[in-house]
């Protein structure tokens, strides 16, 4: 394997042309001033004050073509400067997301972990988003979806699906990810077993009896594979729990739209947290156990032994792209609940809440069914 290449440079402050942060997300009405917001049922601009629409591609704010970056270029700090944005991002004390706010907000609610959050003026100077990955259900539908796998969860409190029922809207956030594109060819050298039986006598019982063995007859191989690599998907957000984002696959993302800022009208961005680098050390990860099954295949035979892969990796590009989720983080009890759902299927994932009460009258009608099994059995 290749050595690494040297890290990327850490993220500056105040270094854009104004030196003042970029007010993206606000979009006002062409006939009465208010904020459009992006409808995902309809997919345009809506203002919620006089309900006038606006299609995507019809204002002026078009957004540039879905292309690919060079991934050597950005870590040597070449990328071009139509390629970086600043923006203005508050990191919240509790789970340490980095979300950006809208210049006129100094207050409100982590939508991660329902923490108070009060913003500050601090910048962030980092890669501008390729692609977003549009809303496809709305506020509405994902409330039902989360509220439909909470009822299904038996041992739920009640109190918690209820609240979640009656409880706020829930968060529409754009979550960052990065996409890897590569070209791999791997020399490979290892085994290919082929299973062969022998008669061989055993006792049983004190007799003779024949039986097959299997044996395997090992040789050494050695060959090339290669692969190119599309749009290797790794999380840029330390945010929410790899498990429950991993578990939101899979994405679709042939509909990812070129970049523009108006899909974000009416949600949340969060900013990366994993840096280009580590993120193509994950998707290097992923890349590596698919050419590990290709030189499986390649091997063949019955049994395979791999002894070595050396794996050159070639023309790397990659794109920061947004991908949609609807969050709810709810404070029970004294315990924070968080549920996510997948902006454009409804997937849901999040915290299973467990009811002591529910789990503790469950084992004592186990315990009566059981009594009753033994007192009826006893009586035949």
């Amino acid at each position: 394997m290749p050595s690494s290449p040297p890290p990327p440079p850490p993220a500056t402050e105040n270094t854009d042309s104004a030196g003042v942060p970029d007010e993206t997300h606000r979009f006002p009405c062409e006939q009465c001033g208010a904020d459009y917001r992006f409808d995902p049922q309809s997919g345009t601009l809506t203002c919620s004050h006089c309900g006038h629409t606006e299609e995507i591609n019809g204002g002026p704010w078009r957004g540039g073509a879905l292309r690919e970056l060079d991934f050597r270029a950005a870590l040597d700090r070449q990328l071009p400067e139509a390629d970086m944005e600043t923006t203005r991002v508050s990191k919240c004390p509790n789970c340490a997301a980095e979300v950006e706010f809208d210049p006129t907000t100094h207050a409100r609610e982590c939508p991660f972990c329902a923490t108070p959050v009060v913003t500050d003026t601090g910048e962030s100077r980092h890669i501008k988003p390729k692609g977003v990955l549009p809303f496809s259900i709305d506020e509405r539908a994902g409330h039902k979806a989360m509220t439909d796998w909470l009822g299904r969860l038996w041992f739920a409190p009640n109190g918690l699906k209820e609240y979640a029922r009656k409880g706020r809207r829930m968060e529409g956030i754009y979550v960052p990810y990065w996409t890897y594109d590569a070209d791999t060819r791997s020399s490979y050298s290892g085994q290919r077993g082929t299973v062969y039986y022998v008669t061989e006598t055993v006792m049983v019982d004190g007799k003779p009896q024949a039986k097959q063995v299997a044996k395997v007859r090992w040789r050494p191989v050695s060959g090339r594979v290669k692969r190119f690599f599309d749009d290797v998907l790794v999380l840029a957000s330390k945010s929410l729990p790899k498990r429950y984002t991993d578990a939101l696959e899979p994405w679709d993302l042939s509909a990812l739209e070129p970049y523009q800022p108006q899909y974000l009208a009416g949600f949340r961005a969060e900013a990366y947290a994993i840096s280009l680098q580590d993120g193509f050390g994950e998707a290097r990860t992923r890349m590596d156990r698919v050419i590990e099954r290709d030189v499986r295949f390649d091997i063949g035979g019955d049994r395979q032994r791999i002894s070595h892969i050396d794996t050159q990796v070639s023309d790397v590009t990659f794109k920061h792209i947004l991908l949609p989720v609807w969050l709810a983080a709810y404070k029970y009890r004294g315990k924070t609940y968080r549920f996510v759902v997948n902006g454009q299927s409804g997937r849901v994932q999040g915290e299973r809440p467990y009811s002591a009460w529910k789990i503790a009258g469950a084992v004592a009608v186990l315990a009566v069914l059981i009594a009753a099994a033994i007192y009826i059995g006893n009586q035949q």
